[in-house]
């Protein structure tokens, strides 16, 4: 198993056999990219996969790792089976509604990324507006009543809430900063579930400046934030420690579906969750 933690790296490789071998890889947000360097020249000649659990795999080198022609996989369906996250930030969501008067339902709910994820903000019983990369199909739409913007910035400007849910890549890095927050309703709150897509000096500016009402964080950086972070001093901010998939429940199935990914490997078959290069 590979752990990137903050002060060292362990790695324990198990194989049934010796024609096999599986690295299951979890991450903190505090490692720096793993490569695949280490693994080669060594026991790991027979390596089939980095079968990874979670949904990030910014820790890893695809491309690298592939270039060995190892394939990676992780478990992008976990989250949206129990939606842990979306559960917690509701009841964030509802302390904000208590605290400033506020009533969701009925308000409008912008997302960038509608994936599964997204998919279950019908609950909210909001409107819901999105901007993909892609736009969904007519009939993804109909199911919960999603309307497209193909520009972020009109979505942005009509948004009571918002929220990200992409994965972060070079591309996506600091989705969200000034610009963005610039363009925001005054009494529109910020909902943040994904990993370094958001520029926070920024976020702490919007929100000294009273550009956005209120913001509710899963993920921050570093995690923890120090005791004296700006972000812990807002009294119309909420931060949960990144505790989204922390269940008996989700670690589960997370467990269950790198097996599955991992038996698929060592079998020669098709990896249900791989990500490619």
């Amino acid at each position: 198993m590979i752990y990137p933690g903050n002060i060292q790296t362990t790695i324990d490789c198990h194989t049934d056999d010796e024609k096999n071998g599986i690295l299951y890889s979890l991450r903190t947000d505090f490692a720096d990219k793993i490569q695949a360097l280490f693994v080669w020249g060594g026991s790991l000649s027979n390596l089939k996969a980095v079968v990874n659990g979670g949904v990030g795999v910014d820790h890893l080198d695809i491309p690298l790792i592939s270039s060995f022609g190892v394939k990676v996989s992780n478990t992008p369906h976990v989250v949206d089976n129990a939606m842990r996250i979306l559960a917690r930030m509701r009841a964030a969501v509802s302390f904000l509604e208590f605290l400033h008067n506020t009533d969701v339902s009925g308000a409008t709910l912008g997302i960038i990324g509608m994936g599964r994820i997204g998919y279950k903000d019908e609950m909210f019983e909001m409107k819901i507006l999105y901007h993909n990369r892609n736009r969904r199909s007519e009939s993804d739409e109909r199911a919960v009543g999603a309307t497209y913007f193909a520009s972020m910035k009109e979505l942005l400007q009509r948004s009571d809430f918002f929220m990200v849910v992409v994965n972060l890549s070079p591309q996506t890095h600091k989705l969200i900063g000034a610009k963005e927050f610039a363009v925001m309703k005054p009494n529109s709150t910020f909902i943040n579930i994904s990993r370094g897509l958001v520029d926070q000096d920024a976020l702490v500016d919007a929100l000294q400046k009273k550009m956005i009402r209120a913001a509710a964080l899963d993920v921050t950086y570093p995690e923890l934030l120090p005791r004296d972070h700006p972000l812990l001093s807002f009294p119309n901010v909420i931060v949960l420690p990144h505790v989204g998939t922390h269940t008996v429940e989700t670690s589960q199935i997370m467990v269950e579906r790198m097996v599955t990914n991992a038996l698929a490997a060592v079998t020669g078959g098709q990896l249900p969750d791989e990500v490619k290069a």
